[in-house]
């Protein structure tokens, strides 16, 4: 079992601008880490292999939290596949190789929720993993995680390195992504009602059914929980982070509705894609290492609502 991690050795935090990273970053801050290294995508291509090693020579990080991922909601994910493929292998294959070359002690690989089955029991469990056939909405995305499990667990089996994986709900909070094209569907709630509210437009009209369930956590919450787990956690089984609650699509919509000040009809287009029926983690494991989440969910998303009302002229479109 691995102890506290040195608050003043070198931390990078791959993809600390983006609403993973940033958490994480802003967790880490508050825990006492005094050595954070983050680059941008335009000081760093995590797709170009040899800068890769070329950073990792020059800067030698001690720890490393993999935060960095081409992400999307249930559309961009659907039609282009091989873009969530590729780059997510390729971000996760040469920080990987790049860790084990200069030696990373530790190391936490970020996942998602998606590497489930599709019809795998609710809520789902750490040992659901690779027993079933995957969303095909996301299954290019969902199997470029599960190679970064397999990385982890291999990186342990053959180096004897503590490296570890966390598998996150769906997350949401400040500096999330309200890009119509390629938001997740919280913050495309967010944007598409607080958007109708402001034009006075009598009805919105959301994807699917609005039957689907879905747990979400706050990223603040979320980075705390990697946190902990950096300093108390050495296994190689993944660790699901969730808050074991869910809600349909359609109770979700209906809070930011009620949030945002917006009183007209909502139209379900049953034509377009539902996803998984229900996708809730089993949090047992992360709970019996000691840590539970602190923001309740109304105030969390009440809180992401005002955030997104103070960065509508600056935020990522």
């Amino acid at each position: 079992m691995t102890g506290p991690l040195d608050r003043r050795a070198p931390m990078y935090v791959a993809g600390h601008r983006g609403l993973v990273g940033s958490a994480v970053w802003r967790a880490l801050e508050k825990a006492g880490f005094t050595d954070l290294i983050g680059l941008t995508s335009a000081e760093l291509d995590l797709t170009h292999r040899r800068d890769v090693f070329d950073f990792f020579s020059q800067r030698r990080p001690v720890n490393v939290v993999v935060a960095a991922a081409k992400v999307g909601g249930i559309m961009a994910n659907d039609t282009l596949p091989m873009d969530f493929l590729s780059e997510n292998l390729q971000i996760q294959v040469n920080l990987m190789d790049a860790a084990v070359e200069f030696d990373v002690d530790r190391l936490l690989f970020l996942g998602s929720s998606c590497i489930y089955p599709k019809h795998a029991p609710q809520p789902l469990k750490e040992d659901y993993l690779l027993t079933g056939h995957l969303e095909p909405t996301n299954d290019a995305y969902a199997i470029a995680k599960i190679a970064g499990i397999i990385g982890v667990q291999s990186v342990r089996k053959q180096f004897g390195r503590p490296w570890i994986s966390a598998m996150p709900t769906n997350l949401y909070g400040p500096g999330d992504n309200f890009s119509p094209q390629t938001s997740h569907v919280l913050p495309a709630l967010i944007r598409r009602f607080v958007d109708a509210r402001n034009r006075g437009v009598e009805s919105v009209t959301n994807w699917g059914s609005g039957t689907p369930r879905r747990e979400f956590m706050h990223v603040d919450d979320m980075a705390s929980a990697c946190v902990h787990l950096l300093d108390h956690y050495d296994g190689p089984r993944h660790m699901n982070v969730g808050v074991g609650e869910d809600r349909s699509i359609a109770e979700i919509s209906s809070i930011v509705a009620e949030l945002v000040g917006y009183d007209g009809e909502v139209i379900w287009d049953t034509s377009k894609p539902d996803g998984m029926a229900r996708k809730l983690l089993d949090v047992s494991a992360l709970h019996g290492t000691g840590w539970t989440p602190t923001i309740e969910f109304r105030e969390g998303l009440s809180s992401t609502v005002r955030w997104y009302y103070d960065n509508l002229e600056t935020m990522r479109s």
